[in-house]
């Protein structure tokens, strides 16, 4: 009662006071208006000049605000409203016909009262209504897969051996989490090689046991360097290490090394299937190039600055191996990054390892296999890339459509060797 009386006396004197100012030429006291029309003059003309800036009429806003028109309706549900809303299954009979399950009413609130302004938002249906209906959709989906697969895809398809260096970091749990789930979605059978410099950690071992996949865990004795130099060739070790895994537990498939900051395409996991004995893809390197001298990059032709970078085969007007393509550091001389924590670019070597697969009976020691490939007991950390493997490097076989297509992505992306946050 009290509400409705004050609502009633606020009404007679907004009206009062524009029934009291008249024209402007009504009388001789017609230029001075009362305080109450000044003060709505002064409103809207601010309002305007708001809205011009805002760009949309804030005075509707501000009147919507101020009156209190007794034909508004709240936008906010009494309790006994929102119960009868909420209560869906009161309306479903306990005990349905037949026992099966009959799914959530679906219907659109024709009667919608959020108001958002001057605009009602329609409350819209939700989008999965039964959950039971929608994981048989998913499973009908996941089997049409499965069957497309066996026709059209690899026949016989072989392991796939990987090959992962690590060490605890604060970008660990981030880059280690994205090869993890890229080698999840694979259909072939798998099995995860990681050596970890300095031993193996719990961090670790807590981190790819998620996965679920076949995995070998072992540690390396030496901790990783604080240069990007030495830390490459310390990987490289780490590399050599994952091999003698392969030949010690006689392991048939196909070997790829995949770095923990690296991005694959599944199409690759398809594409090395095809690989006889060594192979090689393509590898788009992404480098931040944000340090590097205008004017030197415009003396760059085009062939030499692509918009992004590719290391990998090249091949000849008859698809046989011709050359390489490398990353020109020249742009980058004494630019580069030198230490982990340097802000600046970090290069990768002439030819990545993650660019290279090879067939794992080249590794051992018993069976039939090519004269050209070394054994890896004689070689030591300090080779440049898998190259260094065979004798003769023209017996590699360009995978991806000749080394055309780019399969995966080179990056590398690190905290401060000191960073102590976030965690792992």
């Amino acid at each position: 009662m009290k509400l409705s009386a004050l609502q009633q006396s606020y009404l007679g004197r907004r009206s009062n006071s524009f029934r009291s100012s008249g024209p402007l030429d009504s009388s001789s006291d017609g230029a001075f208006k009362s305080p109450a029309a000044v003060f709505w003059l002064v409103l809207h003309g601010l309002s305007c000049l708001i809205s011009l800036l805002l760009g949309f009429r804030f005075s509707r806003l501000v009147f919507l605000l101020l009156s209190t028109s007794s034909t508004y309706t709240s936008p906010f549900h009494s309790p006994t409203e929102l119960a009868k809303t909420l209560d869906i299954r009161s309306v479903i009979p306990a005990d349905p016909v037949g026992n099966v399950p009959l799914p959530f009413p679906n219907k659109t609130a024709t009667n919608s009262r959020v108001v958002v302004g001057r605009h009602g938002i329609r409350i819209r249906p939700w989008p999965h209504p039964n959950p039971v209906e929608v994981m048989k959709a998913h499973r009908i989906i996941e089997r049409v897969q499965t069957e497309q697969r066996l026709q059209f895809g690899v026949k016989d398809p072989r392991k796939i051996i990987v090959v992962t260096p690590t060490y605890v970091r604060t970008f660990q749990s981030l880059h280690l989490t994205g090869v993890m789930h890229s080698l999840m979605l694979v259909p072939y059978d798998l099995v995860w090689i990681v050596v970890e410099a300095g031993g193996v950690s719990n961090e670790t071992a807590s981190l790819i046991a998620k996965s679920g996949l076949r995995t070998i865990h072992v540690g390396f004795s030496q901790r990783m360097p604080n240069s990007w130099d030495e830390r490459h060739k310390l990987e490289t070790k780490m590399r050599l290490r994952g091999l003698r895994i392969v030949r010690e537990k006689i392991l048939d498939g196909i070997v790829i090394f995949a770095d923990d900051s690296n991005m694959h395409s599944m199409e690759l996991f398809d594409e090395i299937q095809n690989v006889k004995w060594f192979g090689a893809v393509s590898v788009g390197i992404l480098a931040n190039s944000a340090n590097i001298d205008e004017t030197v990059v415009e003396k760059r032709g085009e062939e030499e600055n692509p918009r992004m970078p590719v290391q990998g085969p090249a091949c000849n007007v008859s698809n046989m191996l011709a050359g390489w393509h490398t990353f020109n550091t020249l742009p980058f001389a004494g630019k580069s990054a030198v230490y982990i924590d340097d802000r600046a670019t970090v290069l990768p070597r002439k030819l990545e390892w993650s660019g290279f697969v090879l067939n794992s009976r080249l590794l051992w020691k018993d069976g039939d296999k090519p004269e050209w490939m070394k054994d890896i007991d004689t070689l030591d950390g300090d080779i440049e890339s898998p190259l260094d493997l065979v004798k003769d490097p023209s017996v590699v076989e360009p995978l991806g459509s000749c080394g055309r297509r780019v399969l995966l992505w080179w990056l590398r992306v690190e905290a401060r060797a000191d960073s102590k946050f976030p965690p792992r």
